[in-house]
């Protein structure tokens, strides 16, 4: 048995460059040989060709590459919509596959990709939840479901600094329009935070989501988003997110019946109390009294935040046999499920109930679809690409990638 796994790459545009960077540079884990990659675009096939190792083999569809013989595994790196069909097809021809996030843009789409896997015990089918590898999100999770300090009373996170410029948009012919990205601020940008919070906190009861529909870009979708998310145990979420704020942060404040513990900076905060809240309640103090808390500290983590790389190494080693830690990719429906009652809330104004009907949700969403306007071609398919490979400081691709140093 070989002691790598041949990985193929199906769409090679912003997020897959990406990837091949880390391949060549030799920053991704050793038993991860890259050995195609499959791509409609004539122009970013011909860059592959002169520009990339001569042992990446191109192909014009990933129909033809997951054929070829050459690839044991698969990463789909092709637009948000796709990702269920491009996992299936890899799925039938008996080919392991990491998905991107998202897992899809819809319900029913994502049910159909977790029926074919099921289908396949055999193959390793994960899903890049990379920001579920960072330390700070891993301990608060732990706090959490430990009950380390009670129950979770209210969650308020701001998400704004996923700012976006119009060059963004024009950079792909896809984004930005209903019948093409399917979504704006809560798929291409903050699937991420959709999928920690319910991996972190569970699945909301109910959802009451405001969209800003083009407030500040010219495009069909979503710029602005504030979301109410209510649980039965009486908790609160309040979840609001821009790509239209220049110098945006990224906070999250969560209130505890024993501590307040926040999330900023990468680094997590905790404010003890004294005294549990529930407990001070029941004692007899002055009107306006306060119960007493402790100086704010950071709390300590392991330190670890291996991102991309760290998801893709749990995967080539399952693959192998040699792991088990790899993100199910049938897990992806959770976030897509809270993403698509966001939108549903928000196209109908009206407060939404978990778990969501699917075609329901897919009703509504055919109806922007149907009007969504296309966008002409772009004039430069390599432009992203470009982009990728032209960035000079190592510094800024290990930050993407949470690599210290190349393996």
């Amino acid at each position: 048995m070989k002691d790598y796994v041949r990985v193929g790459l199906i769409g090679f545009g912003k997020q897959g460059s990406h990837y091949v960077r880390m391949y060549v540079e030799r920053r991704i884990f050793p038993k991860f040989r890259l050995t195609a990659i499959a791509d409609i675009s004539p122009q970013k096939r011909q860059w592959i060709k002169e520009k990339l190792p001569s042992d990446i083999e191109c192909f014009d569809s990933a129909e033809a590459m997951l054929s070829s013989g050459k690839v044991d595994a698969c990463i789909v790196t092709t637009p948000h919509a796709v990702h269920p069909e491009n996992v299936i097809q890899c799925l039938n021809h008996g080919i392991h596959v990491m998905c991107d996030k998202p897992a899809g843009v819809h319900i029913l789409q994502v049910e159909e990709m977790n029926r074919v896997a099921d289908k396949h015990p055999d193959l390793v089918f994960s899903i890049m939840f990379n920001q579920r590898t960072n330390c700070v999100y891993r301990e608060l999770r732990r706090i959490v479901q430990t009950q380390q300090y009670g129950k979770v009373r209210r969650i308020n996170w701001t998400v704004n600094n996923w700012y976006r410029s119009h060059v963004y948009y024009d950079a792909f012919d896809w984004r930005g329009i209903w019948n093409g990205a399917y979504g704006g601020t809560i798929v291409d940008q903050c699937p991420h935070q959709v999928d920690l919070w319910q991996w972190m906190f569970g699945m909301p009861d109910k959802v009451a989501c405001r969209m800003g529909f083009g407030t500040h870009h010219d495009i069909e979708v979503e710029d602005e988003v504030s979301a109410i998310l209510e649980y039965k145990d009486g908790c609160i979420g309040t979840f609001n997110s821009s790509t239209s704020i220049p110098n945006g942060q990224n906070v999250l404040e969560v209130n505890l019946d024993g501590a307040n513990i926040t999330v900023k900076n990468d680094k997590l905060y905790l404010e003890k109390f004294c005294v549990p809240e529930p407990e001070w309640q029941k004692g007899s103090h002055g009107i306006y009294e306060k119960p007493v808390v402790e100086p704010v500290v950071e709390i300590t983590t392991d330190g670890k935040n291996l991102q991309h790389r760290g998801v893709l190494e749990a995967w080539i080693n399952k693959i192998l046999g040699k792991g088990d830690s790899a993100n199910d990719g049938r897990e992806g429906l959770a976030s897509v499920m809270l993403s698509n009652a966001m939108y549903m809330s928000a196209f109908t104004d009206k407060v939404v109930e978990l778990p969501l009907d699917g075609t329901a949700y897919y009703n509504e969403l055919m109806k922007r679809v149907s009007v969504s306007k296309p966008k002409p071609p772009v004039s430069d398919p390599l432009g992203p690409v470009r982009e990728t490979f032209g960035v000079k400081d190592p510094k800024e691709v290990e930050r993407y990638f949470g690599i210290s140093e190349p393996v």
